[in-house]
């Protein structure tokens, strides 16, 4: 579904990723892992375009997302939902014009259709009789939540979660990635998660990519990278210091 080649990125005298190569299977979900400012959402951000590389290529369906002019990235970016890491939701929407908010800007719905759709979102993201709040009268998981179905209201092909569990005490945390592990199997994208969350998170990924010294350090299933000899995923894993991986 994606294939990341080569990708080079500098901020002025900051060169973050250094030749990032990378697959991400299609309908898999698979997690960059990696220590606080390597460059997980900096990578994150190229695979929709938010960001364009220095150099290198970034494919989606075999075309070159980097090149393209902005009408044609439209196009691709209608294949993505994005969950932000605070969620991003407008403050002055309730949250069912939050979800709702795509469907009207970038489709010809009815608003019978739209409430159909949105109700059913929110419905299965466990949020059913929140459609009529605002998002300052939800908790943080919720927030969450109503930024899932922001997310899934489309009917994406890929979904890209920016630390969708940041801020969020051990069991909200763990709701929101079953969540995402049922919203995965119904809805069946290929899901791209950055997080630093280790283990919970490999119980719900199929691939982990480990990203250190602007490159990836390894990709395999979890068991396969729990196990893994590479010095820098065990000193990442085992949360030590010391090691290959330089602490920021």
């Amino acid at each position: 579904m994606i294939r990341v080649t080569n990708l080079h990125k500098s901020f002025r005298s900051q060169h973050v990723l250094k030749g990032v190569n990378l697959e991400f299977a299609t309908g898999k979900i698979t997690t960059i892992v990696g220590t606080s400012g390597c460059g997980k959402t900096v990578l994150l951000r190229h695979l929709n375009a938010l960001l364009r590389p220095d150099e290198g290529e970034v494919f989606v369906d075999g075309v070159d997302i980097a090149k393209l002019p902005q009408k044609e990235l439209y196009q691709i970016r209608a294949k993505f939902g994005v969950l932000f890491q605070g969620a991003a939701l407008l403050d002055s929407m309730t949250v069912f014009d939050n979800v709702a908010f795509p469907l009207r800007e970038k489709t010809k719905s009815k608003e019978p259709e739209i409430k159909k759709k949105v109700e059913e979102r929110l419905e299965q993201v466990g949020l059913g009789e929140m459609g009529r709040k605002l998002p300052a009268e939800l908790s943080g998981g919720m927030k969450k939540r109503a930024g899932l179905a922001r997310a899934l209201i489309m009917d994406p092909e890929i979904v890209l979660f920016d630390e969708p569990t940041t801020g969020l005490d051990p069991v909200l945390a763990t709701s929101i990635h079953q969540l995402i592990a049922r919203t995965h199997t119904t809805f069946g994208f290929t899901g791209v998660l950055v997080s630093h969350t280790i283990p919970q998170v490999f119980g719900i990924s199929d691939y982990i990519a480990m990203l250190a010294d602007g490159v990836i350090k390894e990709l395999s299933p979890p068991e396969v990278f729990c196990a893994s000899k590479n010095p820098v995923v065990q000193q990442f894993i085992q949360g030590k210091t010391e090691g290959p991986i330089q602490v920021l």
